[in-house]
């Protein structure tokens, strides 16, 4: 299949008002006889389905939690970005485009960014608007603060609760068309596969998650808003329940996944205490404001720090390396997460680094607290420091923090067009489900302003020109691909619960998994690596099927069957982005080959030969993945080394 964008032509800063006018519209009495289904209830499917409800579509909305409120947005805690220009530091709807093509390395359609950026302005009209809580100067104005990759302040953030408030607000906004009757809403359901009738997407199979019972639903369009898939490493930021399963289902229905070897490690995590972890918590990236990142400058004064001889009180001012800030003076401890983790990684690596296991550097706030006061740096961060203190039994106001980088955010993603349309048609991806925005690293406050500008300012727009192209006859729930999908369901469930003489559980599988893929296909990849992870991900697959144990019953709550199935799709997409990373012999943002770095250890592009997106396209089991390529073009930006120098 050719790739086709649907790239609307003109100036960029044109592009998306000339999109909308040429877009064909469904009239207000139409929008009535058109049903749509929205899986994920996060602020992507939130906003998405209560935009669309309050237009006058019928919405059907899915998760897997008793409540949309549990969705994994409520974990983001630093802030959003708008392009508002509020602290008139010198910034644009151009700067936020610019910063984050350079934060992505190059690797994200100058349309799709140009039009985040341009949309971001009104998200936050909107937020406040419905009631979010965001942070205040002294004078009522809304306040900004600073985030990686950019040199002027445009977060807008509610405490470290962002995320949290800001699905609140999508949250009510859903609750109001619920209570109005236009979305139905499906909780403790979970999507199983995506029924493709007549060469368009027309409904989904679930499994409902107390019960079992295993339906079919029928939509003129599917709206797939179900987050990343950084859970394939087991141990990540995401909360324990993210998954793959809907958008891999849809995958191996004829949805293009795009660049799966694309994902973010965050700097500012609590390092790894133990194998009894099930996941990792992060530290928002708003405390390297304030917080300095440093390790000791020599190993013999980290090994004696490590042997509890001496405490990093003890540790000298001339004795500390604050790297970042050497490294990186125009930056300094503000630099993109890629780079910031690649820095942490290489000073552990050399043996300077903090803790008991010398995986971790500090992130120390001494200097804030000196110079502002403790109070004001509490009302800053206090949350964060409390979960700090709760989860370390360490008190931040008195000593560094310890943090070291963990696995936060999938770049990669379902393939859509600029439409936010995938290669099936009526089957959307919106958020972190997509590839579309970010490229090879997401700069910090940015997933927020993805999930809400797709969700309210751009699905409600381009999802009208698909409805009105095939119009307002409704969908036939007898059509014989959804018996056929359904019995698919049916076959892949018995087939786990017939698992019961395993000799591992399903998550010893899960752990597994993701010690492989830490090990080759997290900070840094190299081809030897990637060759050895392929044939252990594929033994892992042939053992898990033969050996993995899964207990209980369909009838009934049961997590071993959930994630049996979401294991067995992790440990799929596992080997397609060990193919992806070792298809692109070139490093940018946080894909980082080790045979492609500056003579500084910076990440080295190839332009020439990889300026592309990667579009895997399924061609049946156990075969390899067919990759198709979409050329990126750069005309508004120049392709350069980058550097935060």
């Amino acid at each position: 299949m050719e790739l086709n964008a649907k790239l609307p032509e003109g100036p960029l800063a044109e592009k998306w008002n000339k999109q909308k006018f040429n877009l064909k519209l469904v009239n207000p009495a139409n929008k009535r006889k058109y049903h749509v289904i929205v899986v994920g209830t996060g602020l992507a499917g939130a906003s998405a389905a209560a935009s669309l409800a309050e237009l006058g579509y019928n919405v059907t909305a899915f998760c897997f939690h008793d409540s949309p409120r549990r969705a994994h947005s409520i974990a983001a805690q630093g802030g959003i970005n708008a392009a508002k220009n509020y602290q008139n530091d010198g910034d644009s709807v151009f700067r936020l485009f610019y910063d984050t093509i350079k934060g992505g390395d190059y690797r994200s359609r100058e349309e799709n960014v140009y039009r985040l950026a341009e949309v971001s302005v009104n998200i936050i009209d909107q937020c406040v608007a419905q009631g979010v809580p965001f942070a205040r100067e002294y004078g009522g104005l809304l306040d900004n603060r600073s985030f990686g990759g950019a040199q002027v302040s445009r977060t807008f953030y509610a405490r470290g609760q962002t995320g949290q408030q800001l699905l609140l607000g999508a949250y009510s906004s859903l609750n109001r068309q619920i209570h109005l009757g236009k979305v139905k809403m499906y909780t403790r359901t979970e999507m199983l596969d995506l029924v493709v009738a007549d060469g368009k997407a027309q409904g989904i199979v679930t499994r409902n998650l107390r019960t079992g019972a295993i339906e079919t639903h029928a939509a003129h369009a599917v709206l797939l808003c179900t987050g990343g898939y950084s859970n394939v490493f087991y141990l990540s930021t995401n909360a324990i329940g993210s998954n793959v399963t809907a958008a891999w289902r849809a995958h191996k229905r004829g949805a293009y996944f795009a660049n799966p070897c694309f994902t973010q490690i965050h700097p500012t995590c609590i390092p790894v205490s133990g194998d009894h972890q099930s996941k990792l918590t992060l530290m928002s990236e708003s405390l390297r404001n304030d917080g300095r990142v440093w390790a000791p400058k020599t190993v013999a004064i980290a090994e004696r720090l490590r042997k509890g001889e001496i405490k990093v009180t003890d540790i000298k001012e001339e004795d500390r390396d604050y790297f970042l800030e050497r490294k990186y003076p125009s930056f300094g401890n503000l630099v993109p997460r890629d780079v910031a983790s690649r820095n942490a990684k290489e000073v552990s690596d050399e043996g300077r680094g903090v803790g008991a296991s010398g995986k971790a550097v500090f992130l120390d706030f001494a200097e804030a607290i000196s110079r502002l006061g403790e109070d004001t740096v509490a009302a800053k961060y206090g949350n964060l420091f409390d979960m700090y203190y709760q989860i370390t039994d360490e008190n931040p106001y008195k000593q560094p923090m310890r943090i070291y980088p963990a696995v936060h955010y999938t770049m990669g993603g379902l393939w859509v067009d600029y439409n936010l349309m995938t290669t099936i048609p009526g089957c959307y991806a919106l958020g972190e489900a997509n590839f579309s925005d970010h490229g090879a690293n997401r700069l910090g406050a940015s997933a927020l302003m993805q999930g809400l500008a797709d969700g309210y300012f751009v699905i409600p727009y381009t999802l009208g020109d698909y409805l009105a192209t095939i119009g307002p006859k409704a969908v036939d729930p007898n059509h014989p691909a959804f018996a056929k999908t359904k019995k698919d369901v049916e076959v892949r469930v018995a087939k786990f619960l017939s698992m019961k003489k395993g000799t591992k559980t399903v998550n010893e599988y899960h752990r597994d998994l993701g010690h492989i893929m830490w090990e080759y296909c997290g900070m840094a990849r190299n081809e030897a690596g990637l060759i050895k992870a392929k044939g252990l991900i594929q033994a892992l697959k042939v053992d898990f099927w033969k050996n993995a144990l899964v207990m209980g019953e369909n009838e009934e709550i049961n997590f071993s069957l959930e994630r049996a199935g979401r294991v067995a799709d992790f440990i799929e997409l596992g080997e397609l982005m060990v193919d992806d990373a070792l298809m692109r012999r070139e490093s940018c943002g946080g894909h980082f080959r080790e045979e492609s770095q500056t003579e500084e250890g910076e990440a080295k592009r190839d332009d020439e030969n990889f300026s592309f997106v990667a579009a895997w396209e399924y061609t049946g089991e156990n075969q390899p993945e067919k990759l198709n390529k979409e050329d990126l073009y750069f005309e508004n930006v120049k392709l350069t080394q980058r550097s935060y120098k």
